[in-house]
């Protein structure tokens, strides 16, 4: 089983972000569909304190719940990619 956990939502553009990185990066993940409706995310609001998606956990580096596509990307090529 992987240590990168995405929750994550069938056709949002900012999962596909994060997605296209964790591919170029290799990287295996276990993905997490959530609901259309946001107030039916309750899992991911328990993990990261709001309901947007996507949100990255990766229990390797004591991530518990990162939100913001942009932010999720900085850090797997800061974790993960040729710099690290």
């Amino acid at each position: 089983m992987s240590n990168l956990v995405l929750y994550e939502l069938e056709g949002c553009p900012y999962c596909a972000k994060v997605k296209n990185k964790l591919a170029e990066l290799g990287l295996e993940y276990e993905s997490r569909m959530v609901p259309r409706a946001h107030s039916e995310r309750t899992e991911v609001q328990e993990v990261s304190g709001q309901t947007g998606v996507p949100v990255l956990i990766d229990e390797e580096h004591d991530v518990d719940g990162m939100p913001e596509s942009d932010d999720i990307v900085a850090y797997l090529e800061e974790t993960y990619g040729s710099a690290a």
